[in-house]
């Protein structure tokens, strides 16, 4: 392992640990590319995190963009992160325009203003999660199309309301909204209940809500990867994990400000091996 990748890898591991643990799965031989591409996200996803306000964020977002555009190249080898996704790019004539519009999508995050409805949120899952799941099959598959957007659009949108659902506290209580506004609203939960973290009647249908049209995306992008082909299923393994986290919320339904314990990651590692051979 080359010494970009071993950073690339540590740092996946140290960030988003449950991506890392999904990239065991997928073939050794593109590994380094799939841990490449997540990297790059895990950094973007920790943009927001880093900065007090927004100002410092957008020159991080629009340093990536300059990169993707082929104006910062010859700063990658002093950026590990960089050097190592330029790599997968170049090795499978990966498309970099996704990649730009998840940059764009992330601008979000650096701001308080509420995810307005569901539409808008299934366009930031889809364009921060979704395109993920499809780059990776293109990695898994030669840089070929594999005929994979419909089951990353259902599992990407997925994915983005259980990771919110889980977190909801912590961007309650960073004064922020990322689930869509317009469900709490029609069930009648105001902001300020949400930034007090109340865990209100109202506010306990809102999430049940959620969880039932995370649910839905979950069973059908299990029928979407069911139908494709055997070798590029191992992006889509973190569903394993993904089912567990949600049957949990339900479990903690009366206290959706509170993240659910989780397994352990060993566990983790042994049903994302335990999936991959399955499917």
């Amino acid at each position: 392992m080359s010494e970009n990748a071993a950073y690339v890898a540590g740092f996946l591991k140290t960030h988003d640990s449950e991506r890392y643990f999904a990239t065991l799965v997928v073939p050794e031989a593109v590994r380094n590319d799939v841990q490449a591409l997540y990297a790059f996200n895990a950094d973007v996803a920790l943009i927001a995190q880093r900065v007090s306000e927004p100002a410092p964020g957008e020159v991080r977002l629009q340093w990536w963009m300059d990169f993707l555009a082929g104006s910062e190249h010859g700063a990658a080898q002093q950026n590990p992160l960089a050097a190592a996704l330029l790599g997968t790019i170049n090795k499978v004539d990966l498309p970099t325009g996704p990649l730009r519009r998840l940059l764009a999508a992330r601008r979000f995050d650096l701001y308080h203003d509420p995810m307005p409805n569901l539409n808008a949120f299934e366009g930031y899952a889809g364009e921060t999660n979704s395109i993920l799941y499809q780059l990776t099959t293109l990695i898994l598959n030669k840089g070929n199309d594999a005929g994979a957007a419909d089951a990353a659009g259902h599992l990407g949108v997925a994915h983005a309301l259980i990771g919110h659902l889980r977190s909801l506290g912590q961007t309650a209580n960073a004064g922020k909204i990322f689930l869509p506004w317009s469900v709490f609203s029609e069930h009648g939960v105001s902001e300020a209940s949400i930034f007090a973290g109340e865990a209100s009647p109202q506010m306990i249908k809102a999430t049940k809500e959620l969880r039932q049209i995370a649910k839905e995306h979950l069973t059908l992008a299990r029928r979407g990867i069911s139908a494709l082909p055997r070798n590029v299923r191992p992006a889509f393994a973190h569903v394993s994990l993904l089912e567990g986290q949600l049957e949990r919320l339900a479990e903690f339904e009366t206290i959706p400000f509170v993240t659910p314990p989780d397994i352990s990651n060993w566990q983790k590692i042994a049903k994302l091996v335990w999936w991959a051979l399955r499917n």
